[in-house]
């Protein structure tokens, strides 16, 4: 599928900055399930921002300012073509060693009443497949249904939700299972193309590590393997990590001006 993308974003700097700097991981990369045609990123001192791949492998930009203006406004746009493989990444060159994604963190600590079933499931093989199958399933079934996990800031929660967590809490209680179950997993920060009625956003996943396949995607919140609708733009270890924009001075989260996600004409 050809995926052309349109995302604006707002960052609240506030007034008397001398100077600025953010972090930006905005930029997808051509890999085993996509290849991106255009991509550019507009905003104030992106000409002479340094880029570099991080140690994650992701593309990012280092972009600075002096006397920023209070609010700060950041233009995606481009064309990926994607590839349905079945969630599979498989091995990246240039990727850390997978073992590294064994690391906890704050978000994503791990939820007894999701990984209680799962501690004597054989794990190697055909049976780790047919585990994080089971793993997706649980994760969407617990977190979806408000029974106790773990929410976006560490702390557990047991209060059913009104709505949906985002899909964030999903990926993170997914990694968070996993890695207590010693398999490494990351989490992943791209596009959604959008079906129907749903609207456009960014949107996040896992992929789980498989010694005979490589890197497998997993989307707990679509209860699915990511497919020719999901672009990938960064990994790490959780959403932390992957932050579309970090700024110093630190400020807000950037806010969502308008995104668009759609076929390419």
């Amino acid at each position: 599928m050809q995926i052309a993308i349109r995302h604006k974003l707002s960052l609240a700097l506030g007034q008397g900055i001398a100077r600025s700097v953010q972090h930006v991981l905005l930029t997808p990369l051509t890999g085993p399930t996509q290849t991106v045609r255009e991509w550019s990123i507009d905003m104030p001192g992106i000409g002479k921002a340094a880029s570099f791949i991080d140690a994650f492998g992701n593309r990012a930009h280092l972009v600075s300012q002096t006397r920023p203006e209070g609010e700060l406004t950041i233009s995606v746009a481009g064309i990926v073509d994607t590839i349905d493989r079945n969630g599979v990444v498989g091995r990246v060159p240039g990727d850390i060693p997978p073992a590294l994604y064994r690391r906890p963190t704050a978000l994503t600590k791990a939820a007894g009443s999701i990984t209680s079933k799962f501690r004597s499931t054989p794990k190697t093989g055909q049976d780790r497949i047919a585990l994080l199958h089971g793993l997706m399933a649980r994760v969407a079934e617990v977190v979806g249904g408000g029974e106790q996990s773990q929410s976006q800031d560490g702390q557990s929660q047991s209060q059913a939700q009104a709505a949906k967590p985002p899909a964030a809490d999903y990926a993170h209680a997914f990694i968070g299972a996993a890695r207590a179950l010693d398999i490494p997993a990351r989490y992943v920060t791209g596009y959604l193309y959008a079906e129907g009625d749903e609207p456009a956003a960014l949107h996040a996943w896992a992929e789980a590590w498989d010694g005979g396949l490589g890197w497998i995607g997993f989307d707990p919140l679509l209860l699915l393997c990511p497919t020719d609708r999901h672009v990938r733009v960064a990994v790490g270890l959780d959403a932390v990590t992957t932050m579309p924009v970090r700024s110093i001075p630190v400020v807000g989260e950037p806010q969502v001006l308008s995104m668009s996600v759609e076929a390419a004409q």
